[in-house]
């Protein structure tokens, strides 16, 4: 069964993150997706390890953990683009696809006259889509931009860690995930207009515009108040109880989202007194309260065993969990369930395939598909040209001059 995507070809200019996840998303909805690589070198993030994927030989592999994570469902095609035969080689092959993402910094492509001005030349309905740190436009659009500058400027590091701690990162490159994520939304609509227009159209993605974006609550809660958000640790800046509390056996996590689930998770802790306590009546008051309220709950919580209080809450609807390290994440039933966990075949590996994190979206009648697995450096240079259109001779020429 084919993707919703299927027939699309696209023509990925990314490395690291923020692109090649938009791309692996792409080509998980059933793209045809091209991964454009430097000649020798590849995806910076190739040699971002260990851990590396063994090689049944003991060679040494061009596959990193960082790496797998970002490039399912692409062919690896290295092309010279700082050489003319090369830039003439990527428009040729531009004529033929719908859609071009990269991450090059401002202007970095112009040279090489892979440009959007320059590629709408060939092709007229092309959706083109950028994404760098600041974006093309503004005082700090030459920059070089990181996840974890955006993390820092667009105010997520301020809001995370403890009270009285350092300001923290999220453990994830999750401002480049996000950036990703935008960028395929924006690409998609892009689609629709082109569908229904016949035009394409040029896509500005920045990496601090979408991590302010989804500041969502705490950048409105400054919005409305004026007040600024402070770090909270895991609790949370509008719901009370919301928080990472002490059980007998370990840690858990209570997520009360209205004012009956605090009274059965009351109830349940054996504590019904304390619904009834005018400072909690509420969740408004409770929140005027936390710090009252989060001096008593510890000594309730550590009367129970983690499993008694997860599945206790449970039956009674009150939301709650384990803390689970990534050993229990992969572990557990509903993440397997889901299909979270995936294999696919990688020969070159010591075990014959590789693990990969999974797709979440679930289709009823276009499903998500596994088709190839992160490729090596320039696998599938051959095969892909020869779809283009170019001659095993031509090929080889290209080859000669290091073109690819």
């Amino acid at each position: 069964m084919s993707g919703p995507l299927a027939g699309l070809r696209i023509f990925d200019l990314t490395r690291i993150l923020a692109g090649p996840t938009c791309t692996q998303l792409l080509g998980d909805l059933g793209a045809d997706v091209i991964k454009i690589e430097r000649p020798g070198e590849g995806d910076d993030t190739r040699r971002w390890g260990p851990p590396y994927v063994k090689t049944k030989d003991g060679s040494k592999s061009d596959a990193s953990a960082y790496y797998l994570s970002s490039n399912r469902n692409k062919r690896s095609l290295t092309i010279d683009i700082s050489s003319p035969e090369g830039q003439e080689l990527a428009r040729r092959m531009v004529a033929s696809c719908d859609i071009v993402v990269e991450n090059f910094k401002v202007g970095g492509l112009a040279k090489f006259g892979l440009d959007y001005l320059s590629l709408r030349e060939v092709k007229p309905d092309l959706i083109y889509c950028s994404i760098t740190g600041f974006g093309q436009t503004g005082p700090y659009a030459p920059r070089a931009g990181y996840d974890y500058l955006a993390q820092g400027m667009g105010g997520l590091m301020s809001i995370t860690g403890e009270p009285d701690g350092r300001p923290m990162k999220v453990g994830v490159g999750i401002a480049d995930v996000m950036c990703g994520m935008y960028a395929t939304v924006a690409i998609l609509a892009a689609l629709r207009h082109r569908d229904r227009t016949g035009q394409g159209q040029y896509i500005d993605l920045a990496l601090l515009d979408t991590q302010v974006a989804w500041l969502v609550n705490e950048g409105l809660n400054y919005l409305t108040s004026g007040e600024v958000p402070h770090r909270r640790g895991t609790e949370h800046a509008n719901i009370v109880p919301y928080n990472v509390l002490p059980c007998s056996d370990g840690y858990f996590i209570i997520a009360v989202g209205n004012d009956r689930q605090f009274q059965r998770f009351c109830e349940f802790a054996g504590a019904p007194e304390l619904a009834e306590d005018p400072r909690f009546l509420t969740n408004s008051l409770r929140v005027l309260h936390r710090r009252e309220l989060y001096e008593i709950l510890p000594e309730l919580t550590k009367k129970k065993p983690l499993d008694e209080w997860v599945e206790g809450l449970a039956e009674l609807g009150v939301p709650s969990g384990p803390v689970n390290t990534l050993d229990r994440v992969f572990a557990d039933p509903q993440v397997l369930h889901r299909g979270m966990k995936i294999s696919m075949e990688f020969p070159t590996s010591e075990k014959g395939e590789v693990s990969l994190i999974g797709n979440p979206i679930k289709f009823s009648e276009t499903p998500v598909t596994y088709r190839r697995p992160p490729p090596h450096l320039g696998e599938h240079s051959e095969e892909i040209l020869s779809e283009f259109g170019l001659s095993a001779e031509e090929i080889e020429a290209l080859r000669k001059k290091k073109v690819i």
